[in-house]
């Protein structure tokens, strides 16, 4: 008997830490809170990759951007930290400029950009909230205001689980 129990509290135990390994989710909207301010859905793939499309704005003293950016994601587990995975991957940006001053001519103008990302991504046990920080460097590409790199650029992001 002392056995059977033996054997069964391994087996539940190695059920339990199993499910803590792989807390994860499909699919979850909320924001970005970084450089621009965007709204930001997340979904995954299969188990380890995921695509993230942001809508942002950035208001400036003299104008002001709207910008659609969409990202490739490979996703990996911290085992230390239940829930916790770091992440990389890359994706591409489009921005549409507005400018209004008396110092720039009153124009606009599109942008693009190719991006990498490097990030953590939590997922709450309890609740469904996932939270992310992450860094994403730009280089910019035919865009009037701005051209070249940026590494100013990343956010903290907060989304709503919709389905795990």
């Amino acid at each position: 008997m002392r056995k059977f129990i033996f054997i069964l509290t391994i087996v539940a135990a190695l059920g339990i830490s199993n499910d803590l390994m792989s807390q994860s989710y499909k699919s979850a909207i909320g924001a970005r809170l970084g450089y621009p301010f965007s709204a930001s859905y997340k979904t995954f793939l299969n188990e380890t990759n995921a695509v993230e499309l942001n809508l942002g704005f950035r208001p400036f003293v003299f104008g002001s951007w709207i910008s659609g950016a969409a990202a490739y994601q490979i996703h990996k587990d911290i085992p230390s930290v239940a829930g916790l995975r770091w992440y990389y991957g890359g994706g591409g940006i489009v921005s549409f400029y507005t400018y209004n001053s008396s110092y720039l001519d009153d124009a606009g103008g599109i942008g693009f950009g190719i991006q990498g990302y490097l990030g953590l991504d939590y997922v709450f046990e309890d609740i469904p909230l996932n939270v992310s920080v992450d860094w994403v460097p730009t280089f910019f590409i035919g865009n009037g205001y701005y051209t070249g790199f940026g590494a100013g650029y990343g956010a903290l992001s907060a989304r709503y689980i919709l389905n795990r």
